[in-house]
């Protein structure tokens, strides 16, 4: 304690008087005589040489600026060259695409001029026999990857970067399941590999999770986090339903449709096909979009199996999963923290972690909320934890407004109607229809009354407190007249982050000021008002 009063009363940053005092007091805990510091400095260089000799044989000491001010971070050297090493190991089983010799004229460019049918006819008959799916060539296949390969250059190659990281993680688990390895191309077609992605109907993340379907799964929706942007978990929770789904149709092909469209709408179109189960000839009978699904399955299906013959190559690439590493947060701490503290860039803290909704990592009982970094950087977060933590606490200190209650969604709320609103509106707001707030609570007709209780199952996770806070607040979240601030979105901005720059503003009064509902709204050079 002694020691870190010294360093304090020189005004060091607290991260580094934690460092420099822990660092000391384990050496000394070991040691007959304690030699206290005597002597500190503002200079980091100078701080450092104080250090005892046996910690600095052990550890690497790095020096980074967090707010303009020098901190410390360590790092245990050998430990260093066991994560090395093993990285090493893997990569030599890696072919990294980035090495291969390009020419630029060729880079890009399908070769479709000289595919004709009866090679294409030849490929899928190939495919066929080591696939459990009925992959048969038709017409409309061909062209469907035909255009593929025309217009979605780019778009495949930037998909093929993402899989390097993503295909690796569905493989382990369809493996743990006994399911086709073909079925990681399934999340190309649901999601085009983007964690974030949320249909027009609520559907959300890799593998398109309805709010329902998720918690069937075990996919737990809150204010903070949704698990169906988790990675690992929604990859978990969808290779279970299509293993049920599986079992009820006994047949991979309908398992995909009923994936995309329910059992239901199968089981129709199987009875209005008169009994037949093959689903090229229940395909018409189908809604239009899972008519087009299995299409788009076996045409990315034939595409990435056939790349090469194709010169497309991967761009783009992010990480292999092999060189990303987990850890267990044990204090709630924000992206924007371990970004200042580590260093490591805030889109690809995002793109690793993209189920913390707030870019926070909240700390709740009986949980374990992990942050995925990049395994060179794992190291340095598991050495300065203590530290890390530290600083978060000082940080969330200075914070004008405290950082939002947690909660869980509910599948089901309790609504109050409020002046201004109609069925129509309401039912855009939770993803659900007219028709069946009307049916849930025995409604006649579209007439309502303000104050009126309705009970409404979103398809959207709402809380259940939202309804009436928003029925309460409304008034003071309409954009009032006067002069206004207006606010230029940078990069990685989201409303809640945009929200802690004003000391006054809540995320609630930027929608209803700038008339938007999402921070997917926000874009690059976005220009809001702030009153």
């Amino acid at each position: 304690m002694m020691i870190l009063m010294k360093l304090m009363r020189q005004n060091l940053p607290l991260f580094l008087c934690f460092f420099l005092s822990l660092s000391y007091a384990q050496e000394t805990s070991n040691s007959e005589e304690i030699q206290p510091l005597e002597v500190f400095t503002d200079s980091v260089s100078e701080l450092l040489t104080q250090i005892p000799g046996k910690v600095i044989d052990t550890v690497k000491v790095d020096t980074t600026l967090i707010q303009g001010k020098a901190v410390a971070l360590i790092d245990h050297i050998e430990v260093s060259e066991f994560d090395k090493k093993w990285l090493d190991s893997w990569k030599l089983n890696v072919i990294d695409s980035s090495l291969i010799i390009k020419p630029e004229d060729t880079v890009g460019k399908m070769v479709i001029e000289n595919l004709s049918t009866e090679e294409l006819k030849e490929r899928i008959a190939y495919l066929d026999s080591q696939t459990p799916f009925n992959f048969e060539y038709n017409p409309s296949l061909e062209k469907i990857i035909k255009h593929y390969l025309k217009n979605r250059q780019q778009t495949l190659a930037n998909l093929m970067g993402k899989a390097k990281y993503y295909f690796p993680m569905f493989e382990e688990h369809l493996a743990k399941y006994n399911i086709p390895m073909e079925l990681k191309y399934l999340a190309i077609v649901e999601s085009a590999l983007r964690a974030d992605a949320t249909s027009r109907v609520g559907a959300k993340g890799l593998w398109q999770f309805m709010y329902g379907t998720g918690r069937e799964y075990d996919l737990k929706v809150s204010s903070y986090v949704d698990e169906r942007s988790d990675p690992i978990k929604a990859t978990e929770a969808a290779c279970r339903y299509l293993t049920k789904l599986h079992d009820i149709f006994n047949d991979w092909d309908l398992a995909l449709a009923a994936y995309n469209s329910g059992p239901g709408n199968v089981n129709k179109a199987i009875r209005r096909a008169g009994g037949q189960k093959n689903y090229w000839n229940i395909r018409h009978y189908l809604p239009r979009e899972t008519a087009g699904y299995l299409p788009a399955f076996y045409a990315t299906y034939y595409i990435f199996e056939y790349a090469d013959e194709h010169q497309l190559y991967a761009k783009n690439e992010v990480l292999n999963t092999f060189e990303t590493d987990t850890v267990v947060v044990k204090r709630q701490i924000t992206f924007e923290q371990v970004n200042e503290v580590l260093g490591i860039d805030m889109e690809l803290l995002t793109f690793l972690n993209p189920q913390y909704k707030l870019k926070i990592i909240p700390v709740i009982k009986d949980r374990n909320y992990t942050l995925t970094l990049p395994k060179f950087i794992s190291g340095s977060f598991v050495s300065n934890e203590a530290q890390i933590y530290a600083y978060a606490e000082v940080e969330d200190a200075k914070r004008e407004k405290p950082l939002p209650k947690y909660f869980e969604a509910n599948d089901r709320i309790r609504y109050r109607v409020k002046s201004g609103d109609y069925l129509g509106k309401i039912a855009n707001r939770y993803g659900v229809s007219v028709s069946s707030i009307k049916r849930w609570n025995g409604l006649k007709s579209n007439n309502l009354r303000i104050g009126q209780r309705l009970t409404i199952y979103p398809r959207r996770p709402v809380a259940e407190a939202s309804s009436t806070q928003n029925s309460n607040t409304s008034a003071k979240n309409e954009a009032p007249k006067g002069s206004y601030a207006t606010y230029v979105v940078k990069k990685g901005d989201s409303l809640w982050l945009i929200s802690q720059k004003y000391p006054k503003v809540s995320v609630a009064q930027l929608k209803e000021w700038n008339n938007i509902w999402s921070s997917k709204s926000l874009k690059p050079g976005t220009k809001l008002k702030i009153y």
